[in-house]
């Protein structure tokens, strides 16, 4: 059985996360274009865990250098960096994985990026893939400037942000015209500020990808035959109560 603790640290991590997404989609459904989305972007991680200095984002398009975001200038003269010589972030990317270096003063990694990283007063970094669609894929990167400063268990926070970020950059497209199928734009895109907190929940309660989480609420929606976004917001408000 979980302690009360435990319960009320779980419902807050959930109701954080889930503010964020909120954050993140209500700025993403005002975006006209690609590139204004990733700054957005940039800007709404950097404040998404306790202890981060920056944040960035990093993409390629059919494998090649496209778009860099960041919360400073510094940050985006490390991230094009790494697209000239390697580190945290392209290693993300290459590898599909999270990234996550607790002291860069003490790795070997990166032995061009590491170093200028340091000198600039980056301490820690925690870098999460990111798929838009089979031809664009990044990035999103948290940094800070002392060691320790981002754990291993921030990589979930991370990860979710990465999914989420994923499926409203893939709609960011659709808008665009850049290309069709978005399930979060088939949806409705002009609710997406409920819908989006919602997919961050049950993302977070089930540990399950962006997709997963959207047909867990679109069955709920047929099962139940409310539309989705009532259902989202209804689930957005039962956790708030809880934690009430």
């Amino acid at each position: 059985m979980s302690r009360p603790d435990q319960v009320g640290s779980s419902r807050l991590a959930v109701l954080e996360t889930a503010a964020t997404l909120r954050e993140l989609t209500a700025g993403m459904i005002r975006c006209t274009d690609f590139d204004q989305a990733l700054e957005h972007l940039a800007l709404t991680t950097r404040f998404a865990l306790p202890g981060l200095s920056y944040a960035s984002v990093c993409f390629l398009r059919a494998g090649q250098p496209a778009s860099v975001a960041a919360s400073d200038p510094l940050i985006k003269d490390l991230d094009e960096l790494q697209y000239a010589t390697d580190g945290p972030a392209m290693t993300a990317i290459r590898d599909r994985e999270i990234v996550l270096v607790t002291s860069l003063a003490e790795t070997s990694r990166w032995p061009d990026w590491s170093p200028a990283a340091v000198d600039g007063g980056i301490r820690a970094v925690l870098c999460a893939p990111v798929d838009v669609d089979e031809e664009v894929i990044g990035s999103i990167n948290l940094y800070a400037d002392r060691d320790g400063a981002i754990a291993d268990g921030e990589q979930l926070t991370a990860m979710l942000l990465a999914e989420h970020a994923g499926l409203l950059l893939g709609a960011v497209r659709d808008r665009g015209g850049d290309r069709r199928g978005s399930d979060l734009a088939g949806d409705g895109w002009h609710h997406s500020d409920l819908i989006g907190p919602a997919i961050g929940i049950v993302m977070t309660q089930r540990r399950c990808r962006a997709g997963e989480a959207l047909d867990v609420l679109r069955d709920a929606a047929q099962a139940t035959a409310i539309p989705l976004p009532e259902v989202a917001e209804r689930l957005v408000a039962s956790v708030q109560r809880l934690d009430g």
